[in-house]
C-alpha cells in the first residue's frame, strides 16, 4: 500500500495531485479513499485503466452535482454542525475562504468516538484543516464508480457522515457493502476489518 496525504484545497486540485501520483505506479491499482477522499478518488480515477477497484472507507461516494455539504446534510445525524466548526483566515485566501477546524472539544466525540480519550485528544490537535470552499465543491469528471467496481466500508457508529446516507450512496454506486461497528475513523479503530475489505477488492479483481 502507498498512502498519500491529499491537499485539502478542492476536488480539482486534489484529483490532479492524485492523478500525478498514480502515473508513477505500474500495474493494477486498488484506490482507497476515506471521508472527503471519496470525492477525490471518484474524480481522479475516471478514465484511468490501471484503477481496477475503488474502496470507500466511511467516505462520500458522490454523483455529479453532489457536494460534501449537501451529502452531509442529506440525512440527519452529522455532528459537523456550524457550531462545531472554527473558521480561521489564512494568508492569500480568496475572499470569504478560510481553513476549517473542528473544535477540539467536539472532535473526539465527533470523529473518534469509541477510541481512547487521549487518542481522540491527540487526533484533535493534529487535524489538518480543509479550506471552507471545499464544502461546496463537486466533481469535474463523471463518477468513476460508474465504470469501476467499488467496495464500501460503513462504520455504523459514524457521527460525521450518517450511516444511513452512506448506505444510500453505496447502493447508488452498486458497491459491495461491509458494515462494522466503528466510528468515522474506522481505519484506526478497526484496521483489520478495513484491510480485509481492501484485500477482498484486490482478490476479486484478480
Amino acid at each position: 500500500m502507498s498512502p498519500i496525504s491529499l491537499p485539502l484545497s478542492g476536488v480539482s486540485s486534489g484529483s490532479a495531485y492524485l492523478s500525478d501520483f498514480l502515473s508513477t505506479i505500474s500495474g493494477p491499482i486498488i484506490l482507497v479513499g476515506h471521508s472527503y477522499g471519496g470525492f477525490v478518488i471518484t474524480n481522479a480515477a475516471t478514465g484511468n485503466p490501471q484503477v481496477k477497484a475503488l474502496v470507500y472507507d466511511d467516505a462520500f461516494i458522490p454523483a455529479a452535482g453532489d457536494t460534501p455539504e449537501s451529502l452531509s446534510a442529506a440525512m440527519p445525524g452529522s455532528c459537523l454542525t456550524p457550531s462545531a466548526l472554527n473558521f480561521v483566515p489564512y494568508p492569500g485566501a480568496p475572499s470569504g475562504d478560510a481553513d476549517v477546524y473542528v473544535n477540539q472539544s467536539v472532535f473526539p466525540g465527533c470523529f473518534a468516538n469509541g477510541l481512547p480519550a487521549p487518542e481522540g485528544t491527540a487526533l484533535a490537535a493534529e487535524q489538518q484543516p480543509p479550506v471552507a470552499s471545499i464544502l461546496s465543491d463537486t466533481l469535474t469528471n463523471a463518477p468513476a464508480w460508474q465504470t469501476i467496481p467499488s467496495w464500501d466500508i460503513i462504520g455504523t457508529a459514524d457521527h460525521v457522515i450518517p450511516p444511513a446516507e452512506q448506505v444510500v450512496m453505496a447502493h447508488r454506486a452498486g458497491a459491495h457493502i461491509t458494515e462494522i461497528d466503528a466510528p468515522h475513523l474506522s481505519m484506526i479503530s478497526d484496521p483489520g476489518a478495513v484491510t480485509g475489505v481492501i484485500v477482498d477488492a484486490a482478490r476479486t479483481d484478480g
